[in-house]
């Protein structure tokens, strides 16, 4: 087995192990729900609801992932207004002794953006703000970033995890945040050749911080509108080489790419909205920024995403980059010595228990290496929570109900195929400026035999199914039961059995 077949190897079994089963969704939704419910009980907090946002929303987390959730405050009329951190901070005392009641470890983090640390009793942890609707929104646009290429999202888990082996991803310590690793994933995706994804402007060419004023639901859909026809537009453009590079060859040439961060960081900065490396002097936005390492946030410019580095940080950062590239491009490779580079230990245990047992293990993750389509949808049962994990939990106050929210990102995903199939005519509509569930299944069914465009369609029908089926029956069962009988019917007449799928907090993509 070459050097290359064995990394390959290596790193479809870590993905077995990292990637999330359905009871890893189902835990997260009862953590949800219990917030839900401990939230309802404090007096000031009446009327607010848990949404849930970050790396679990985009797809883009572990089984030991945590979970970020916003508290929403009621609006009049639905309308955009931010809080005074002051006020945020004493929300989040209020909601402390509740907490502290059902769960552990519940701390409070003055931050620039207040954070309530804690503890569930399901042993998972979470960071709970106030009205973090910047955050919330980041995390839409990485899930639907994740859309364009399926390994996108098995690199973020993979660098995510190498990172945390090499003890990089901790920004209380002067290392880098899991955003900023993400960012870094993005630029590197834009720059390989061929590139696997374009600038950030051609998603989105505005400022996601600037455009989130008036109407919540206008400033979301108008969002969200811009992003779907942009994508479309990249990925239906027949001119664009397709990069066939298999996720050892993108791993390798990742840790290489910024082997010299360190060198290179004090002249230059990462700009993803361009896709390119930018001259920090002569950059405006830049020039009286003096952190140690820039990766300018795309969707909060010009903030630094890493600003939380420290030059000591910086110099570990960089080494391991350097170290783990000459490891893995050593032609002396062995599964030990490739598991001691990449993982932690306790991942690496995991990883031996699997392959000395392969059949009792229920991971599922299928290898793709050189086809362009089949990178946009794997793992269906480790993925379907990236709808549902949109969920906006109903309460009293002025937001979409769960229903109309999943049927907006349903909107979202079903707009190509529903162009491509000539249902530009079809009319989505529901009680808000959503489609119904039974609309977006009827058109997307119609397209379930026009090559990838019905391969893409069967995504929202897949995602859907699996994650309302596994997560949402613990929340909410008589809201939805009508769109899951629906959605079943719809799996059983679809002859495409692929699996499929469909991207943050401050610190955590």
């Amino acid at each position: 087995m070459s050097a290359n077949s064995t990394l390959e190897h290596i790193l479809v079994e870590i993905l077995k192990v990292l990637k999330p089963k359905q009871e890893d969704l189902a835990t997260r939704a009862q953590v949800i729900n219990e917030l839900q419910e401990v939230v309802e009980s404090v007096q000031s907090l009446r009327g607010a609801a848990v949404e849930p946002f970050g790396s679990f929303v985009s797809n883009l987390f572990t089984k030991w992932g945590d979970v970020d959730i916003s508290i929403y405050l009621p609006k009049e009329g639905g309308y955009i207004s931010y809080v005074e951190n002051d006020r945020k901070q004493r929300l989040l005392m209020d909601l402390q002794n509740p907490l502290r009641g059902q769960w552990q470890m519940v701390q409070l983090i003055p931050a620039k953006v207040p954070i309530l640390k804690c503890e569930s009793s399901h042993k998972i942890f979470c960071d709970i703000s106030i009205d973090n609707l910047k955050g919330q929104m980041k995390s839409k646009l990485f899930l639907w970033i994740s859309e364009i290429d399926g390994r996108f999202r098995d690199m973020i888990l993979l660098v995510k995890e190498w990172a945390k082996s090499h003890d990089i991803n901790d920004p209380i310590s002067g290392t880098i945040n899991s955003y900023s690793l993400s960012l870094l994933v993005i630029f590197h995706f834009q720059t390989c050749e061929p590139a696997i994804f374009p600038p950030l402007k051609d998603i989105y060419a505005g400022n996601v911080a600037d455009d989130l004023q008036g109407l919540r639901t206008v400033a979301e859909r108008n969002i969200a509108d811009a992003c779907a026809a942009n994508i479309k537009r990249f990925r239906k453009n027949i001119f664009r080489r397709v990069n066939h590079s298999s996720l050892s060859e993108l791993f390798i040439s990742f840790l290489a790419k910024f082997s010299n961060i360190g060198d290179k960081a004090s002249e230059q900065g990462i700009c993803t909205k361009t896709g390119e490396w930018v001259c920090r002097r002569s950059n405006k936005r830049w020039s009286l920024k003096t952190d140690p390492i820039l990766i300018e946030d795309p969707f909060e410019q010009p903030e630094n995403s890493a600003k939380a580095v420290k030059i000591s940080g910086l110099t570990r950062i960089s080494e391991a980059f350097e170290i783990s590239r000459r490891r893995l491009s050593s032609a002396d490779q062995n599964q030990d010595s490739l598991l001691v580079t990449l993982v932690r230990s306790q991942v690496s245990q995991e990883i031996r228990a699997c392959l000395s047992n392969p059949v009792s293990y229920g991971g599922g993750y299928q290898s793709h290496l050189t086809h362009p389509h089949v990178h946009r949808n794997v793992n269906l049962q480790a993925e379907t929570q990236n709808k549902f994990q949109n969920l906006r939990l109903e309460s009293n106050s002025n937001n979409p109900t769960l229903t109309e929210t999943v049927n907006m990102y349903g909107k979202f995903e079903a707009s190509e195929s529903i162009t491509q199939n000539q249902f530009q005519n079809s009319r989505l509509e529901s009680r808000s400026y959503n489609p119904s569930m039974t609309e977006i299944v009827q058109a997307q069914s119609q397209g379930q035999h026009s090559g990838d465009a019905g391969k893409s369609s069967l995504s929202i029908g897949g995602l859907l199914l699996g994650g309302l089926v596994a997560g949402l029956g613990y929340m909410f069962a008589p809201e939805i039961s009508k769109a899951v009988d629906g959605l079943k019917k719809f799996r059983d007449n679809s002859d495409d059995d692929s699996d499929v799928r469909t991207c943050f907090c401050n610190c955590n993509p």
